[in-house]
């Protein structure tokens, strides 16, 4: 199968707000597989020409797919939703279900959207567009009230139980997904000027542009300030207990900086100058991309030496030979996410989108058991797959606030700044130095600098570090790439564009990484195989008419997955080849995605089954300020709920006697004199589906 980027590589400008226009008509026009999928569209053309924030695009798409499966489930009689649980099977006509269900379902979208994307950059086109979406499709967007159970107000209803269920998830809406209670401990990096200053080498230092674009050309703030730096504190989907204060699934500590020459701090970002010097189409290294050559690794590593046959055709994979600088340049700008894009978890809802359409796919939700609607496979997949994105969101922006650990960007150029850490009896040593390496990492000597040798024309720079690395965005980038060269490691640079260069949050864990493979588990099990469908999915960066940071590739590359798994890690290694990230996020990055899809997946089943309603509610557990625990879970109304506390699982004491639930989540805190002195506290809940007397 073909993958597509849709609106992302159109060389002549055409104004955003025209094409996410046209984008809805073609939707519409194209005959889109179902109701689920017209919206699903219209998300993703507002993501991508909003400012990039994936954690909270992680939260829109979630809560739009929230409301677009109980609007299905609402009619199906063993499905439960998941905010809004109230069944209409009986108010309508069974002739007339399918036709209120998709008006139910795109006043549900509508109402949402509406309320979400007024915050964005763009809203006016958004709201254009999602207006013209209810012109097209028959339906009067100005029906806005809730009352009675006519199709348009079933659909409000639901539309604003969501917005209501997440009005207090501590992502911040309403501050504009601000956190204040963040300050770097770094100045910032200027990017134009070699010299700089780490209070801390360990922690992320936020940089300081002239001119700074967002990574869809939005201009940005001079100076970035930490994005989403509150969401590990956001209420997830399937994770109940954090590990620690607002980590789940903590991967632990990553690398510090050490007097070692080989600590993992070191070999990390070496690893990321190795990956950018390889970033040059004149040179001739070779490499078989492949699925019969790379990917089938274990999770968090890139052990693996491919699949040896396609499962669907029992042959193997042909040899797919390309240079390793051109393969190096389209996976960092292919799944950099990048200008007008869906960010990473819109990413994978493309995908997701492209693998319902193919041909071979028999929608049998899990891979047993009969085949199903377009309309119930759609929801069922974003309902899964968009709860396992949301899910990794907050996992990973949680580790990345916790941990705050450094980008390469400013380990690189610190390291250099204070010399080379391989030889005491040479120039510029300092146990924090960057180690030598023959060809890669080199002092600048009188005679490595005379004329005609390797850094001439760094002669200036007598004893500072060079590196092998791509050189910066070239003048025209349409007709011209910059290769590799020796350039001082003091001013280095990731292969990205120079007005965004590396994003505004902390490096571990992964974002891409974590989103990535949270989304390839949940696609492995709705389909039922790890394998997209044929057995490959490919996507084709046509020869000069590809790249957006440089002229390139100088070859057609065609880029090859067998299993959503090889898509996904090949995902997490292209931010070493873009110099985003170092080994140690991507791989912890990996393994916590595969936990937040595993869990999501097995839970969302709860709710397609319906088994949910035997389980008593999970607590979502975390800390406040105040260091009081604050304890928080999904009910509903009708039901009955008690809550009981323990320190030692013995005794059981009344925190909440029984209780009838008003509203779709119950929330309170328990002050920290009541906790015993190792930290732990217990909690019960009971539940009743009968109401309180």
């Amino acid at each position: 199968m073909e993958l597509s980027e849709t609106n992302n590589r159109c060389r002549k400008w055409v104004p955003w707000t025209v094409i996410a226009l046209l984008a809805v008509l073609a939707a519409v026009e194209a005959g889109a597989t179902s109701i689920a999928r017209v919206w699903s569209e219209q998300i993703l053309n507002a993501i991508r020409i909003d400012t990039p924030h994936p954690p909270a695009h992680a939260r829109n798409l979630f809560h739009l797919s929230v409301a677009m499966y109980d609007s299905w489930a609402a009619f199906d009689e063993k499905a439960v939703g998941y905010v809004y649980r109230r069944k209409h099977l009986n108010d309508f006509q069974p002739a007339d279900i399918p036709r209120a269900r998709e008006m139910i379902l795109s006043h549900a979208a509508y109402t949402l959207l509406k309320h979400r994307y007024r915050l964005s950059v763009n809203w006016t086109t958004t709201h254009a567009a999602l207006d013209l979406q209810m012109l097209r499709l028959g339906l009067d967007a100005s029906r806005t009230g809730t009352e009675g159970n006519t199709p348009s107000a079933i659909g409000n209803r639901i539309g604003r139980a969501v917005i209501d269920f997440a009005a207090s998830d501590g992502s911040q809406e309403n501050l504009y997904y601000r956190d204040f209670t963040y300050t770097a401990v770094n100045e910032p990096l200027v990017l134009s000027d070699p010299g700089q200053v780490m209070a801390d080498p360990n922690r992320w230092q936020p940089l300081a542009f002239d001119t700074a674009f967002t990574q869809n050309g939005l201009i940005a703030d001079n100076v970035q300030h930490f994005l989403g730096s509150q969401w590990g504190h956001v209420q997830p989907f399937a994770m109940f207990v954090q590990s620690r204060d607002g980590v789940y699934h903590d991967p632990g500590q990553p690398p510090l900086i050490t007097d070692s020459p080989d600590d993992g701090y070191k070999s990390g970002n070496v690893e990321v100058l190795y990956y950018s010097s390889l970033l040059d189409p004149d040179q001739q290294q070779m490499i078989d991309i492949s699925p019969g050559a790379i990917g089938n690794n274990s999770l968090g590593k890139n052990d693996g030496r491919g699949h040896p046959v396609n499962p669907y055709t029992g042959l193997p994979y042909s040899p797919n030979v390309v240079k390793h600088g051109d393969f190096g340049r389209v996976i960092a700008e292919y799944w950099a996410d990048g200008p007008h894009s869906e960010t990473p978890p819109g990413h994978w809802n493309v995908i997701a989108n492209e693998v319902a359409d193919h041909p071979d796919l028999e929608k049998r939700i899990g891979g047993t058991g009969p085949v199903v609607s377009d309309l119930e496979w759609d929801v069922k997949t974003y309902f899964a797959l968009n709860a396992a994105v949301h899910d990794a969101a907050v996992a990973a922006w949680g580790c990345k606030r916790v941990y705050d650990y450094v980008r390469p960007i400013s380990a690189i150029r610190y390291m250099a700044q204070k010399g080379q850490s391989s030889h005491p009896d040479l120039p510029g040593y300092h146990p924090h130095g960057l180690p030598l390496i023959d060809g890669l990492i080199e002092l600048i000597t009188e005679e490595s600098s005379m004329p005609g040798e390797r850094h001439d024309h760094l002669a200036g720079h007598i004893g500072k570090i060079a590196v092998m690395s791509w050189i910066g965005e070239p003048e025209d980038k349409l007709l011209t790439y910059s290769g590799v060269d020796w350039i001082l490691a003091e001013l280095w640079f990731p292969y990205q564009r120079d007005t965004f260069v590396t994003p505004a949050f902390a490096g571990y864990v992964s974002g891409h990484s974590t989103f990535s493979r949270a989304g390839a588990e949940v696609l492995a099990r709705m389909t039922g195989s790890p394998f997209f469908p044929g057995g490959m999915a490919t996507f084709t960066a046509e020869r000069n008419n590809y790249l957006h940071f440089e002229m390139g590739p100088s070859q057609t590359v065609v880029l090859q997955w067998a299993t959503y798994f090889d898509a996904a890690d090949q995902a997490g290694l292209s931010r070493l080849y873009g110099g985003i990230h170092v080994p140690v996020d991507d791989g912890p990055g990996r393994i916590m995605g595969s936990e937040c899809g595993i869990e999501c997946w097995n839970l969302a089943t709860k709710y397609f089954d319906g088994s949910i309603l035997e389980l008593s509610p999970e607590p979502w557990i975390s800390r406040a300020e105040s260091g009081a625990l604050v304890l928080r879970f999904q009910t509903t109304p009708g039901h009955s709920y008690r809550v009981q506390g323990s320190t030692n699982l013995e005794q059981w004491s009344d925190i909440f006697p029984w209780f009838n639930a008003s509203q779709q989540v119950f929330t309170f805190s328990i002050p920290p004199s009541t906790i015993n002195s190792d930290g732990r506290h217990y909690f019960r809940i009971h539940v009743n589906t009968e109401p309180v007397p």
